[in-house]
This record gives C-alpha cells, sequence and structure tokens, in this order.
C-alpha cells in the first residue's frame, strides 16, 4: 500500500475537476489529503459551465474513503480567489498547498488573435494564478509553512499559434520565482511544473499547428505505447512536490511527461561580453557581429 505522504494535509486544486487536475485531485485525496476540488466545468475555450465535473471529481474522492469538497467560483477574479482558499478553511480549518491547474485555449496566430482571445486565457492562468495564490501566500506567511505548485508549459519558450498562452506562462514562472523569493523566509516553497500528458486540451490541437511545430521539433508521444502520456505520471510529481518530503526544493520548474522528468533551468546568460566605456552604436556594430552574433540567433 502506497504511504500516505499527504495525511491531512488541505490542499486547493484549480482545474482539479478535468485532465491533469482531475487525477492531481484524486490522487491527494489517495495520498491522505482533503481536498478543495475547484472547477467550472467549462470546454477547453472557457465557454459554458458544469458545476457536476468539480462535483464528480470530490464524489469519487469521497467513495474512496478521501475527503473532499466541491468549488466551482472563478479563479479570474479576487472574489473567487478569495472564496477558493475560503472554502478550505470553513471546511477544514487550515490550507497546507495550492496547486493552480486551471486552464483555458484560444489557439490563434499572433496576427490574427483579437483582443478577447488574449484577455481570456491571460486572466485564467496568469491572472488566475495570482488571484488564488495571493490569499494563499497570506495565510501560509502567518502559519510559515506551505506548497504553491503552479501550472506552466514547456510553450512559456514560445510556441505557433499561442501568443496567449504562452505567454501567461511564461509570466507564470516569474509569478512563481518570485513568490519563492518572497515567501522563503516564512518556510514557503513555490514550484512550476512543465507538463506534457493527453488530454482534452492537447486533443484540440488542430493538423495545422501540429505539422508547424513538427517543423520545429515539437511533437506528441506516439507509436506503440499509447499510455505514455497520462496524467497521472503529472499527478505523481504534483503529489511529491506537495508532500513535506520537497521541503528543500523551492523556485523551481519540474517537467514531467511519461518516462521522462527533467529539471529546468532558470534563465541565464549563454555568453556575454564588456566593451570598455560602455556600448556605442559604432561598438555594436563592430564587436557584436563577430562575438554573440556568430551563432544562430534566428527563432523560427
Amino acid at each position: 500500500m502506497t504511504e500516505k505522504i499527504l495525511q491531512d494535509k488541505v490542499a486547493v486544486i484549480t482545474g482539479g475537476g478535468n485532465g491533469i487536475g482531475a487525477e492531481i485531485s484524486k490522487l491527494y485525496g489517495e495520498l491522505g489529503a482533503k481536498v478543495v476540488v475547484n472547477d467550472l466545468g467549462v470546454a477547453v475555450d472557457g465557454s459554458g459551465g458544469e458545476a457536476s465535473i468539480a462535483e464528480g471529481i470530490a464524489n469519487e474522492i469521497k467513495a474512496a474513503g478521501g475527503e473532499a469538497v466541491a468549488n466551482t467560483q472563478s479563479v479570474a477574479t479576487p472574489e473567487g480567489g478569495e472564496s477558493i482558499i475560503q472554502t478550505a478553511l470553513d471546511n477544514y480549518g487550515k490550507l497546507d498547498i495550492v496547486v493552480h491547474v486551471a486552464g483555458i485555449l484560444r489557439d490563434r496566430m499572433l496576427f490574427n488573435m483579437s483582443i478577447d482571445e488574449w484577455d481570456a486565457v491571460i486572466n485564467v492562468h496568469l491572472r488566475g494564478a495570482f488571484c488564488v495564490i495571493r490569499p494563499a501566500a497570506a495565510l501560509m506567511r502567518a502559519q510559515k509553512s506551505g506548497s504553491i505548485i503552479s501550472f506552466s508549459s514547456g510553450s512559456a519558450a514560445g510556441n505557433t499559434g499561442q501568443a496567449n498562452y504562452s505567454a501567461a506562462k511564461a509570466g507564470i514562472l516569474g509569478l512563481t520565482r518570485t513568490g519563492a523569493r518572497d515567501l522563503a523566509k516564512y518556510g514557503v516553497r513555490c514550484n512550476a511544473i512543465w507538463p506534457s500528458a493527453a488530454t482534452r486540451m492537447t486533443a484540440t490541437i488542430p493538423e495545422a499547428a501540429e505539422q508547424l511545430r513538427a517543423q520545429r521539433g515539437i511533437r506528441r508521444t506516439t507509436g506503440s505505447r499509447p499510455t505514455i502520456r497520462d496524467p497521472k505520471f503529472v499527478a505523481s510529481v504534483v503529489a511529491y512536490l506537495g508532500s513535506d518530503e520537497s521541503a528543500n526544493i523551492s523556485g523551481q520548474t519540474i517537467a514531467i511527461g511519461g518516462e521522462r522528468l527533467a529539471l529546468i533551468s532558470n534563465p541565464a546568460p549563454i555568453q556575454e561580453i564588456f566593451c570598455a566605456g560602455g556600448w556605442t552604436i559604432d561598438k555594436v556594430r563592430e564587436i557584436f557581429p563577430q562575438t554573440i552574433g556568430t551563432r544562430d540567433l534566428w527563432l523560427g
């Protein structure tokens, strides 16, 4: 029997009713956590809404002998974020872990993307992360313990047709690293996940975008191992980061997908050069092409 490494922890999981979030919610319950399953039950593009999605996962946890409660508030508003955190306090009296998985997709090439498509994705992913994490951080600072886990993506490095999603996921990395620094002296840790898993979100990627991404070396795992991208593998790492066994990990980005587990580097200079007296335009034109400019600097 698996050791209950989250016994008596109280965890909030946003986007906890579908895909990776649902697997995290269920595994947390299995490992002894009391879980707030937050999900609006919307479609992949953020439309609609069905309260039974969050309730269904909460009921699964309870049927398996765990403790869970559903929450259907939006992560994209301060009031929603406060309500989600308050649900943990009202039902279980404390908060130990926050996992922000909630997200939507509205993919479109940059030159065709509308402001509404931009705002919708930024609001759920990045604004949503702040609206949930800020009240959680205040509580965890006071109690001097806690784990905050946010979902970023390999798209944070840039991805065809995902200007909104990529920007949001890159922003989450900055929020995570800053949170780690702001909360370090209070014993609170913040980490980010780069997941790779087969979910309803990845299933919506159009064939044209797949072909463009394949040309850039970004491919889905296919072939004779159809379960290799099971969301359950991602959930395992998120459970570990929520446990006390990861008390020495903060400010990091962990990539997990199938058999691959990786520590992603934080931004750092690739090459540095210095010019005595500072960089004039003439010095840039003279020195850049012979030094940094000798690399292939065209991304596309």
